[in-house]
């Protein structure tokens, strides 16, 4: 049973990068976008089942196995770490990070349980346990600005659990990141002719986006106050994606996205929800999404593949006179409205005091006398892709263990009916079927 799993972690080290980092080097300047984000951790899980048939199963030594596997990963940490030079780094208040090599936790657990349990039914408060530290935590409390954690079952199956500072990365850096470190294990392991994804000079973001002397201090904790809620996960395989864009389809957006289409589903049955807990009342809506900037700044080219932290947010909102008559179609085009509006908006470029904004209208949305849903999409950015050696990972998850209401993380899976999208919504209520 998923109550009795137990994970045990029975080894810690740091991981050093393997070269150690220039000296011209040792000092990254933070960007503005990097001050404004909190000093939290990125969590992510990348579970790889044990691929093997039944009868060679039985005669792997698994003891073996795991020595080999945690060797990979953190020869290739230690490789990786010498492109991703400020993740073994330290934080400087809210000014830089100090590149001194100090390294990267790593941590190896044993769980008592085959990973069927976990992928069959996930229990988001054991998840939790997966991963080196808590979304809270800071670099003051870990020493470190990445943790990973190699969880091994029993059954030969690995989750990779990490935590990463939110100060230096968002989901694009956090994902070329695991990607590149993915990319060298798979180098080292086999013969293949595959070549790493590895990022340009980290810092380049502070001369697009200098940084505020307001900010230049510690900035206040962020407390995650925990709501009365449930945690619900929903996949939408390819046929009823299929069905469900074409029923969202109008002459304002003929082909909208799979993201569109699926988030304004989910928004329409959360606002048909909430009529119906709040004994008929209508109360207006609100929809935030996070937007990756690098694909706004069509005249920044070299903020494509900037380093650290360049999101931005939009939302759109539904008056209660619209809610008795609202329906897919009408949601999809508020969002396409609301993101294309975001693009003219910043497609030049982003003012220190437009940044700020950002997060300012973030803090509003959650005081606002409406109801609101925040989104996350992280379905473009290659998690899936991410093969150390034993294939690609079968589910990937942003497991926080946080109980706040009406947040929405969607991702993107590859299967045998070619894909599935993967939305974990936290909510008072319950979503309905539709």
């Amino acid at each position: 049973m998923v109550s009795e799993m137990k994970v045990e972690v029975t080894h810690k080290e740091a991981i050093k990068p393997s070269s150690p980092t220039p000296s011209h080097l040792q000092t990254t300047n933070l960007s503005l976008f990097d001050q404004l984000s909190p000093d939290v951790y990125i969590p992510l899980l990348l579970f790889y089942p044990n691929n093997s048939r039944d009868d060679e199963a039985n005669n792997i030594d698994h003891r073996s196995s795991v020595a080999e596997r945690s060797k990979i990963l953190k020869t290739s940490l230690s490789e990786t770490l010498t492109h991703f030079y400020p993740f073994a780094g330290e934080f400087e208040y809210n000014v830089s990070i100090s590149c001194s090599d100090h390294g990267a936790a790593f941590f190896e657990a044993r769980v008592n349980c085959p990973i069927s349990t976990i992928l069959d039914e996930p229990d988001f408060g054991i998840l939790k346990k997966l991963l080196p530290t808590g979304i809270g935590s800071t670099q003051a409390d870990t020493g470190y600005l990445l943790l990973v954690q190699a969880n091994f079952f029993e059954c030969g199956g690995l989750a990779i659990g990490v935590s990463s500072s939110h100060i230096i990365t968002d989901a694009y850096t956090l994902s070329t990141f695991i990607k590149s470190w993915a990319d060298i294990a798979l180098m080292g392991s086999t013969t293949t002719d595959h070549h790493a994804l590895l990022p340009k000079k980290f810092g380049a973001a502070a001369t697009l986006f200098p940084q505020l002397d307001f900010l230049n201090s510690p900035q206040p904790a962020l407390e995650f106050a925990e709501e009365k809620c449930i945690t619900k996960r929903f996949f939408f395989h390819a046929s009823k994606i299929a069905a469900l864009k074409s029923r969202a389809a109008s002459a304002t957006v003929p082909n909208p996205t799979r993201v569109e289409a699926v988030s304004a589903l989910i928004w329409k049955c959360a606002t048909e929800t909430s009529q119906l807990s709040n004994s008929g009342v209508v109360r207006a809506s609100e929809w935030a999404s996070v937007v990756n900037i690098r694909k706004i700044l069509v005249q920044q080219p070299l903020a494509y593949d900037l380093m650290g932290n360049l999101v931005g947010l939009f939302s759109v909102r539904t008056e209660a006179s619209e809610v008795v008559d609202i329906d897919v179609q009408s949601l999809v085009a508020k969002l396409r409205k609301g993101v294309e509006e975001f693009k003219i908006k910043y497609g030049n470029g982003v003012s220190g005091e437009e940044a700020c904004q950002f997060f300012r209208e973030f803090g509003n949305l959650m005081t606002r006398d409406v109801d609101n849903y925040n989104c996350s999409s992280w379905c473009r950015f290659p998690f899936y892709e991410t093969n150390f050696g034993w294939g690609n990972p079968l589910w990937v998850c942003q497991s926080t263990g946080m109980k706040k209401s009406n947040c929405i993380d969607g991702y993107k899976r590859w299967g045998w009916d070619r894909s599935v999208l993967d939305f974990q919504g936290r909510n008072h209520g319950r979503i309905r079927n539709q």
